[in-house]
Formats: structure tokens, sequence, C-alpha cells
């Protein structure tokens, strides 16, 4: 009853801040217009998204599902419908609408869902996305809009003091202590999504032999993803031109990708989207779309191919936990929060993070019964330090703005296990997780086969650093403050490509 009470004095003071607002919004140039449309709409959204959109009670016929197991079919990211107003679109001409109609909320939008498994020409028009974009609108919108406003995500600052050549990976070391599962989740830096280095060329050679020896076990997509596909092709398209505009040129009428490194032109038309991207893009993506009738969220295309002990065959249409299975602890403690992330995540909010691993050599990729597989089931006497190498695989999450699907992407980045011997407080932090950790988690993580070389030189390092006083003796070890770096990394890393 306090709560019908309440519902009238917000639609009095609502009605009041319309009335004030509309006339400062007729005094505005267009632009402003716009910008204050799509204000006065998220304020909207805001003061009455307080129940699930358009449910205020159980949906008819629905069975209530036990207590305690989630359920995600009312759950929605945050509509981006409101970017309509702040990109340049001619996309009132083409549907015959308003700017101010096209970026209100359509009253069927979150009841009228695009099938996860369904391309779009087979389904009942109109559909919506997870984002409150329909079939009609995407496609109206055309090729490359404006990805950075219809995101949130700022697009990158054009690198232009990159010399290839020299270029690294920046020096990743995602250890932790206390060190248990979680995911250690990061803010995504927007100039740093997608990262070349010195050995880009060799990656996408070697990533299309992989390709042509492994074919659909490193890339498939499955139907519903197809325009997922697309967008994000885009996306990684337009980013490179922005980030390193001195090596990619696109020409946007021609459809025609210009890749200066590699002497290509790439005609966008004559090609699938992943294959474009096995062709240019050195990393790895898993798209993830929504199944309507639960919320939950389906591995539904796929280009991988840096994987050790799985690849996308063993994975593709599986569910979020299902592809999570092996990992210890996941459905136990993961899995509610992460049903729950990947069903509200905005896309303005992407994140990274990091997973290592300890290898000896250099392995890209190992389906199950690779040969290289061999060496983990023993200790090796014959191995020494210089094979070692820490393997990051520098991840990154993002909900595209118009597909609405999740898309997960990392690149694998290998580094000499010797680096470590000069970066502070490294060597007795990876020492304490290889003793202490806990062993269902190391198990997991497979490290084993290269103890027995990695703990006595780290022993030696720290044992080094602490004399040099670059660690204090009494160091109680933790999460260092700049995880996933290291101090002074900026300066290594600088050095290292000689400026």
């Amino acid at each position: 009853m306090a709560a019908m009470d309440f519902l009238p004095s917000i639609s009095w003071g609502f009605g009041l801040f319309l009335v004030v607002s509309s006339i400062v919004y007729l005094i505005l140039d267009r632009r402003q217009k716009r910008t204050m449309l799509a204000y006065l709409i998220n304020r909207n959204r805001e003061r009455v998204s307080t129940t699930p959109p358009h449910s205020l009670s159980p949906k008819e016929g629905k069975e209530k599902k036990p207590w305690g197991e989630d359920t995600h079919e009312d759950a929605f990211p945050p509509s981006r419908r409101f970017a309509l107003a702040e990109i340049k679109t001619d996309l009132p001409e083409k549907l015959g609408k308003s700017i101010e109609e096209l970026v209100r909320s359509p009253p069927n939008s979150r009841s009228s869902c695009v099938p996860h498994d369904q391309t779009w020409d087979s389904v009942k028009q109109p559909a919506y996305t997870p984002t409150e974009f329909s079939v009609e609108e995407i496609q109206a919108l055309g090729d490359f809009p404006d990805y950075a406003t219809l995101s949130g995500i700022p697009p990158p600052q054009p690198y232009l003091n990159f010399q290839l050549s020299k270029a690294l990976p920046r020096p990743y070391r995602p250890f932790r202590w206390a060190y248990h599962q979680t995911m250690s989740l990061t803010k995504l830096q927007s100039d740093w999504w997608l990262e070349l280095d010195n050995q880009y060329a060799n990656k996408i050679k070697q990533r299309k032999e992989l390709h042509d020896k492994h074919g659909p076990m490193m890339l498939q997509t499955l139907p519903g993803s197809e325009y997922a596909t697309k967008e994000l092709m885009e996306m990684c398209l337009q980013f490179l031109c922005q980030r390193y505009p001195m090596h990619f040129r696109l020409d946007p009428e021609r459809m025609i990708f210009y890749n200066e490194i590699l002497k290509t032109e790439t005609h966008l038309r004559e090609k699938t989207p992943f294959e474009v991207m096995l062709d240019n893009v050195a990393e790895d993506f898993a798209i993830m779309l929504r199944d309507p009738t639960d919320g939950i969220y389906h591995f539904r295309a796929g280009l991988i191919c840096s994987s050790l002990g799985w690849n996308v065959g063993s994975k593709i249409g599986l569910k979020l936990h299902e592809i999570h299975d092996p990992i210890p602890d996941y459905k136990e403690k993961m899995k509610p929060s992460m049903d729950r992330y990947f069903s509200k995540k905005p896309t303005e909010k992407g994140i990274q993070r990091g997973s290592w691993g300890l290898e000896i050599d250099s392995p890209l990729y190992m389906p199950p019964g690779d040969p290289h597989e061999a060496l983990r089931f023993t200790q090796d006497p014959t191995h020494d330090v210089s094979r070692v190498h820490l393997r990051v695989d520098w991840q990154t999450l993002r909900r595209l703005p118009l597909s609405g699907a999740v898309v997960f992407n990392f690149a694998a980045l290998f580094t000499p296990l010797t680096e470590f011997r000069d970066e502070p407080y490294v060597p007795s932090l990876v020492l304490k997780v290889l003793k202490e950790g806990k062993k269902n988690l190391m198990e997991y993580k497979n490290t084993w086969h290269t103890e027995h070389i990695t703990i006595p030189a780290l022993e030696a390092w720290e044992k080094e650093q602490k004399e040099k006083g670059v660690v204090p003796q009494d160091w109680e070890v933790r999460t260092l403050d700049e995880s996933p770096w290291f101090p002074g990394w900026e300066e290594k890393w600088h050095r290292q490509q000689g400026f």
C-alpha cells in the first residue's frame, strides 16, 4: 500500500521535470536536442525501472522455479536506444520515424526477443536484441556505424609513435595472493582492446596454418550468430584503423580493408566476418548469445586458435556454466554470479583479466592427444630454465551494442621465465602461489611439470632481490598494488623497445 501511495508523487514530480526540461529542449540546437533527449530517456528509465521491464507479476502459465534456482528470462542489459540521438544517421528517413520515436523504448521489446539459434531472416518481425534494437533498425543502420557512441566505450587514441618492429606486448603479471578462484576483473582500457606487437605477421601466419589443418576445431558459427560476427568484425577493423592509422585503412564505400603490414586488400563482401578476422586480427574470439527462454548465454560462434586441452568444436553450443564445468569451484562459487553478470552487463563497461600458466616452450594450440601434452606428465630432468615460459591469456569481456552479444576475446602472450629475475616482488609472489596455492586450483593450472625447474630458480632470484634491497627482507607476500603488472614495469617495457 505504501508503494502505491508513493507512485503518484513520483509521477507528479516527474511531470513537472518534463515540463521544465521541454522548455529548455525547444531552445537548444539540433545536436543539443539529441543529447537532452537521450538524457531525459535515461532519467525516465532510471526512475521507473524498479521492477522487471513490463512485468509487475509472474508471467501467466509460467512454472515457478524452485527456491534458490536463478532465473534470468526477465533480466536484460540497459537499453542503448538513446545512443541513436547521438550519432549521425539517416534512420529517420529510412524508417519514416523521428529521432524522438526511435529512441523510445518499444513496448514489446522485452517480449519479442530475437532467438539465439535462428537466422534473422527466419524470425518473425518485429524482433529485438537484448539492447533493445530491432532487426529492422540494425539492418537500416548499414555497415560500420559509430560503434564507439553506440557502445559507450570511447574510441582508441591514435598510437602515433608506435613502431611495429620494436613493439612488445605489455608485461602482464596477473599473480595474486591469497590465491583463490575469482574473476579478478579490471576496467577495460579502450586504447588496448586489441594490441599489436612485432610478432603480428608471424602470428597471423601461424593462426592461418593452424586453421587450415584443424578447420572446425578452431572456427565455427551457428545459426543466429550471423549479425553478431559481422558487428564484431566491423568493430575490430574500425578499432585497428583508429588505433594504428599508419598500418590500416578502410574504404567503406567499396568495402575494402587495407592492411599495410601484410600488404593485403580484403574485400569484405567476399569473405565471412570470421575469415576476415583470421586474415587480419591476431586475437581469439568467442560470441555468447542470450537464449530468450531462460536468459542464459550460449556459445554460438568462435574463432579460437590458441587453446590448450580444448577447442571450439568441443565447446560450441554450450551454456556458459557448461563451458566452465572443468574449472574447480566454478559451479559452487561462481556460476550464479556469472549468469547474473552476463544477463545485465552494460555495453559501456568492458572488463579485462589475465589467466596464466607455466609451459615448457611456447605451445599456442594443444588439442587433446597432442604430443606436447605428454610433457605435462613428467618432470623431465633434461629441461632447464631457458625453456620455461609464462603464458598469459590476456582476456577482454564486453557486450556488443547492437546485437547485444557478449564477446570474450584473448591473446596468448609468452614470456621467458628468466624475465622475472629483475622484476621486483614477482619471484616471491609466484613462488608463494606454486608452493601454497589451493591444491585443486594448482592441479587444474597444471604447473607441476615445470616446478622442478621453476621453484629453485625463483628461490634464487627471491634471495638475490632481498640481498640487493629490491625487496624488503620481511616483505609479506600479497597481490601487488600495480597488478596485473609490477613496480617499474613501464620503464622496463620502454627500455626493451628502445624508447
